[in-house]
């Protein structure tokens, strides 16, 4: 059972406890892609590197030395939505592990003469992108579906990381690093008074409420990167029910219907059957207060016309219902899936946070597996029969001339 309060400065902090020999927590911090001032886009990106130059009486190497020698697997980046700090260690280290957080997030250094190669790190990750052909056609179909922030890329532009100086970003992270919108999610063998000890020295973070835009969507649309490569990648973008929608669940099985493993109908028509591709698939995408379905393929010119037909076709034929051996296997497959991460005291603290900023609560697994056991045919195919996949947003890459 998970408990949640709010701290006197604002952090929302939650903890399930566990009979279990670790401890794992996941820290979103309120600074993401969408509330990056203009003119200083990838500024997220540029803070969370630079925070690790140094905290405190620590720089960069003590910094990473001391974390090290209490055996703190960790991990941290900057994405569309918020900043994430994720850790996990013994218990008997707890207190010291949070005192080194504190220094990071109320007294880091952000020296002057490691801002360059924090910027050379984020525009070589920025231009990485153009090696990396799914992800640079993604990152512009967002920014056609969203009229909002929504559609930023998180690593940036390449004119607001050249531009961004020291100072713009030190005052950018006094504005955006603040406890008020910022969750924290514990899991694993502590206690909730012991775990509030262990955060007195965060008690000192301060700062405004979080900003966030709300979503907005933009009219379908068609286009294509043309771009000197060996194979065409394809992808579609539609709007889609959130964790917060009564048909969640329906969605959520209709779409392991359609991409959930080897035997979904994407896999099995594009390209077993046809041998159109050779990779395909369909995934959630959507962001607080807008759900999104995108859906992949990546396959040859001469292939791409036939694969984006029947890639259309498929997500349309949804509409007309699935079957109960359909159903029954998209069951198996996301309680599977539930249970494997229940065994991670890490994916249950990532998992935690998610809910809290998207739904405000935690949801129990136990109300997870049930909703998803008690979510029939009848109101799966209910749901298509209303949400429709029809007339999406389509992007190609690739030696192509159009998208027809």
């Amino acid at each position: 059972m998970s408990r949640v309060e709010r701290l006197p400065n604002g952090l929302l902090l939650a903890l399930e406890e566990r009979d279990y020999p670790g401890v794992a927590f996941q820290l979103l911090v309120p600074a993401g892609a969408v509330n990056e001032p203009e003119g200083l886009l990838g500024a997220s990106t540029l803070i969370e590197g630079w925070l690790w130059k140094g905290a405190g009486e620590l720089d960069a190497q003590g910094l990473a030395q001391a974390l090290d020698a209490l055996g703190v697997r960790r991990q941290s980046g900057a994405g569309l939505e918020y900043t994430l700090f994720t850790a996990a260690f013994l218990p008997e280290v707890l207190e010291e592990v949070f005192r080194l957080y504190a220094l990071l997030l109320l007294r880091p250094r952000l020296p002057e003469e490691g801002f360059e190669a924090v910027r050379s790190v984020a525009l070589q990750a920025l231009l990485s992108q153009e090696d990396q052909p799914a992800r640079k056609l993604f990152s512009e179909l967002r920014k056609r579906v969203f009229l909002s922030p929504h559609g930023r890329d998180p690593l940036g532009e390449e004119e607001g990381l050249k531009r961004a100086t020291p100072q713009a970003v030190r005052e950018d992270y006094g504005r955006r690093y603040t406890p008020r919108g910022a969750i924290l999610a514990v899991a694993g063998g502590v206690s909730w008074d012991r775990l509030l000890r262990a955060l007195e020295p965060l008690m000192a973070w301060e700062g405004e409420e979080a900003w966030y835009p709300e979503p907005r969507l933009s009219e379908p649309q068609r286009f294509v990167l043309r771009r000197s490569t060996a194979q065409v990648q394809i992808g579609l973008a539609y709007p889609d029910v959130g964790p917060d929608h009564p048909g969640f669940y329906a969605a959520r099985l209709a779409l392991e219907v359609l991409s959930g493993g080897m035997a979904s109908r994407l896999f099995t028509e594009v390209r077993e059957k046809r041998g159109l591709v050779y990779a395909v698939s369909a995934f959630p995408a959507g962001v607080k207060g807008q759900g999104l379905l995108m859906a992949y393929g990546g396959t040859t010119k001469e292939r791409a016309g036939e694969t984006l037909r029947v890639m259309l076709a498929e997500m349309e034929r949804l509409a007309e219902g699935v079957t109960e051996e359909e159903l029954s296997r998209a069951k198996v497959g996301l309680k599977t899936a539930l249970v494997m991460a229940d065994e991670s005291i890490r994916s249950r603290a990532a998992s935690m946070v998610r809910d809290l900023f998207v739904l405000g609560r935690i949801r129990p697994l136990s109300e997870v597996e049930e909703a998803i056991e008690g979510t029939g045919l009848e109101a799966v195919n209910a749901f298509l029969r209303e949400h429709p996949y029809r007339n999406p947003w389509v992007g190609l890459l690739g030696e192509v001339d159009d998208v027809s």
